[in-house]
């Protein structure tokens, strides 16, 4: 599977999930882990104005709004976007469709920069592409959060399969019984901080038992 139809791909699991997609966050295991997060996260932005890259249905939508100025949300799927009307957010929240990679349809610099389970969506080789399209639209001194699921999220869903590039690939089945090659890589400290020390300073790496995430400060 090339990079185009793992996007393709991608895009369609995601349409189809969008109703239902919140189910991740019920489970047991992760309860801990999200209340801590649900706090945390909402404190890096304090008073910024948030471009939120892949917000989906908005789950982490909402949190941010508590501290945040004003988020821009933006993702592929105007079927998950849709789902943001009906959270309860604090601040000012527009939502948009657009593309990741480039984000040409968005204008103006921002302060905040949040993208919850997204990077590992990101093929291994389109990784400093979206770097540079997203710090094209980040103020200096700008916040940048990363957040995503750790290893142990393969406990449910199992790696199927390497492609030659390195991307790892998850196969999932949807309600409908569809199936997808969803890619979901794992990144690790080092290369985090490799793909940004140029863009920034201050890199902070934590991992949890269910996620990891990671913040710096824009250049």
């Amino acid at each position: 599977m090339n990079a185009n139809q793992s996007d393709r791909e991608m895009k369609d699991y995601y349409k189809e999930r969008a109703p239902v997609y919140d189910r991740v966050y019920a489970y047991p295991e992760r309860q801990d882990n999200l209340r801590f997060l649900e706090r945390y996260v909402p404190d890096q932005f304090d008073g910024k104005n948030v471009i939120e890259i892949a917000a989906g249905t908005g789950y982490w939508t909402q949190f941010v709004s508590q501290r945040a100025k004003s988020i821009l949300a933006t993702d592929i799927t105007a079927e998950a976007l849709a789902q943001i009307n009906f959270r309860d957010t604090k601040c000012a929240v527009e939502t948009r469709v657009a593309d990741a990679y480039s984000m040409d349809n968005i204008e103006g610099g921002f302060d905040g920069a949040f993208a919850g389970l997204w990077f590992s969506h990101i093929p291994v080789e389109r990784r400093r592409e979206w770097l540079a399209a997203l710090h094209s639209h980040l103020d200096s001194g700008a916040t940048v959060f990363l957040l995503d699921n750790s290893r142990a999220q393969c406990e449910r869903l199992p790696l199927s399969h390497t492609d030659d590039q390195g991307n790892t690939f998850q196969e999932r089945e949807t309600d409908s019984g569809e199936r997808y090659q969803v890619l979901k890589n794992f990144p690790t400290e080092s290369e985090l901080i490799e793909l940004t020390t140029d863009l920034g300073c201050d890199h902070r790496f934590s991992e949890m038992d269910h996620f990891w995430f990671f913040q710096y400060v824009s250049n």
